[in-house]
């Protein structure tokens, strides 16, 4: 059995590991594609994500799909052979916030990839059947990691409230910017434009909805963006990126009572120029998303009515056996980088 471990600062070792078994309430899913998040390349790269430190070792990767290859005990709906989607966070579902509906938030959760959690990145995973959701026959298990990605993306829009007609901007144009760019499109948004500074994932931006891009390497985006619309700004501003000064520019470029939102996760552990008083004077709705809540069942509905839209990203496919060489490629920016998918290799 492999499992890919972090086993230090930029170093993952695949190892052999004994397979769980299945507890009552739980089932086990063989990984057949599990996709590299930009929180995975925080721990990697940085040894952090935000405030909270790496802990070697540990396992990441949270946005798996495979086949289900093992029962616990009261477990029905599911049947060996199923095709499934996993979602990573376990829920308490008594705190106060899990009672509201809140259930990223809730108090008491576990996310499978955090310190202590073994994530994904390994070939076979037991969790509850409750964070399973199941697949079209048809879509691609590779296709099918995207799941969580958009699911993030479809959250964030309860915050965007993206309308027929708005315009917007979105900086960053990783996976999470270039599946929101998309599900802006999709939305009706009539003029996107997209801050990246990495020329082939600026045109990726444009294949899948963006109208206009910008290099902040060439160009000031909230000057060339200000100037696009005659100094109004834009209705939405979807900070994915949050590096640099991105998580101001974003308010800069929003227009007065527009809405910003912070998707992306900032390397420093806390902001200190933070332009609160520019917030103030345009009343700007501000709002920071965390991860996502119950939109994961829309997601693959999504990917299956609109999967088209969200193709473009998913760049390269690779063996678990591969990991380091996947990690290292995403943090040089190599070969057309995107969005890398990691293929568990199977049992002979």
């Amino acid at each position: 059995m492999a499992i890919a471990e972090l086993t230090g600062f930029r170093r993952f070792e695949v190892k052999d590991y004994v397979r769980e078994s299945p507890k009552p309430g739980e089932v086990q899913v063989r990984m057949a594609a599990v996709g590299i998040c930009g929180s995975d390349l925080h721990h990697f790269i940085d040894g952090h994500i935000g405030d909270q430190d790496s802990v070697y070792p540990m396992v990441l990767g949270h946005e798996p799909a495979g086949v289900i290859t093992a029962l616990g005990q009261g477990v029905t709906g599911w049947a060996v052979g199923d095709r499934v989607a996993c979602e990573p966070p376990v829920y308490c579902y008594h705190c106060e916030w899990c009672l509201k509906g809140r259930h990223n938030l809730c108090e008491h959760v576990t996310f499978m990839s955090n310190p202590g959690v073994p994530g994904f990145f390994r070939d076979h995973v037991t969790l509850p059947a409750a964070n399973l959701l199941a697949l079209p026959a048809d879509m691609s298990f590779a296709d099918a990691s995207l799941y969580e990605p958009v699911s993030i993306i479809l959250h964030s829009f309860r915050f965007a409230q993206p309308q027929l007609g708005d315009t917007a901007v979105v900086f960053g144009a990783g996976p999470i910017g270039l599946s929101t760019i998309a599900g802006l499109k999709i939305a009706g948004i009539s003029k996107i434009w997209c801050v990246e500074p990495v020329f082939y994932r600026r045109e990726i931006a444009l294949e899948m909805g963006a109208d206009v891009v910008i290099d902040p390497h060439q160009a000031d985006p909230v000057e060339e963006i200000l100037l696009d619309t005659r100094g109004r700004g834009v209705d939405i501003s979807i900070d994915c990126a949050s590096q640099g000064d991105s998580v101001n520019q974003s308010m800069y470029v929003a227009c007065p009572g527009g809405r910003v939102i912070i998707t992306g996760l900032p390397q420093e552990r806390r902001l200190s120029n933070f332009d609160f008083h520019h917030m103030r004077r345009k009343e700007l709705y501000f709002a920071a998303i965390r991860r996502s809540n119950h939109t994961g069942a829309a997601a693959v509905e999504l990917l299956k009515e609109q999967g088209h839209r969200f193709k473009p990203m998913l760049t390269h496919r690779m063996p678990l056996s591969k990991v380091q060489s996947a990690f290292e490629m995403l943090m040089k920016f190599d070969d057309g980088a995107c969005k890398v998918v990691l293929e568990p290799e199977q049992d002979a």
